[in-house]
């Protein structure tokens, strides 16, 4: 039996491992509603949005989500996540992709109108968790007024949690952030000629 082998060496290891992981997690003791942050390139941005959605719907919590870019079509996780009744919100408020547009007055109106909403949301004590999908597509365009946004998310009340997503984040935005996340694109499908796939994209 090699030293890697030896039951006992390991459960030491172990032991020791789990006495700093114990120590590091009881020396965190600030709890607030937190500003995340899912950008880059990758696949997957809006889609780990929507897990930490169902994770707080799980807990009991109310949820809003508002989606500025993308149009109204039906995905799988809006129909999915309403099931949930009254405990969701969901307000799909663009008109489409910008190249699907091609009217920039329009783009900006409607990304007008999903900033209200999200504000309402923002405001309403019910809410513990609320997703404000593409909101970094409408700032990169400069649809919305970026001080005030950022100045919005930042005076957000001590208990809510705000997830923004899309590429291309703001560094204003990632400055006053708690958590960032840039998602790489290593490999996907698409640019192998790959179509989307209902239960994949959408």
């Amino acid at each position: 039996m090699t030293g890697t082998d030896d039951p006992e060496r390991h459960k030491r290891k172990m032991e020791n491992r789990k006495a700093v992981q114990d120590a590091e997690v009881a020396g965190k003791t600030i709890e607030k509603g937190l500003l995340i942050v899912n950008t880059g390139p990758g696949k997957g941005k809006t889609t780990a949005a929507m897990g930490l959605a169902l994770r707080a719907l799980g807990h009991g919590w109310k949820v809003g989500i508002v989606q500025f870019i993308k149009g109204a079509w039906n995905t799988g996780e809006k129909t999915a996540l309403e099931r949930f009744g009254p405990q969701i919100e969901f307000h799909t408020l663009g008109e489409g992709f910008t190249w699907n547009t091609q009217d920039k007055a329009r783009d900006i109106a409607a990304c007008e109108r999903a900033w209200v909403k999200a504000k309402e949301l923002l405001a309403d004590p019910q809410f513990g968790l609320v997703i404000l999908d593409e909101l970094n597509i409408a700032l990169r365009y400069d649809y919305l007024p970026l001080a005030e946004v950022v100045a919005t998310l930042a005076a957000r009340r001590p208990g809510l949690h705000v997830v923004v997503t899309g590429r291309n984040a703001k560094p204003e935005l990632i400055a006053v952030a708690d958590t960032v996340t840039d998602m790489g694109a290593v490999k996907h499908h698409f640019t192998a000629g790959v179509k989307t796939q209902v239960g994949i994209e959408h």
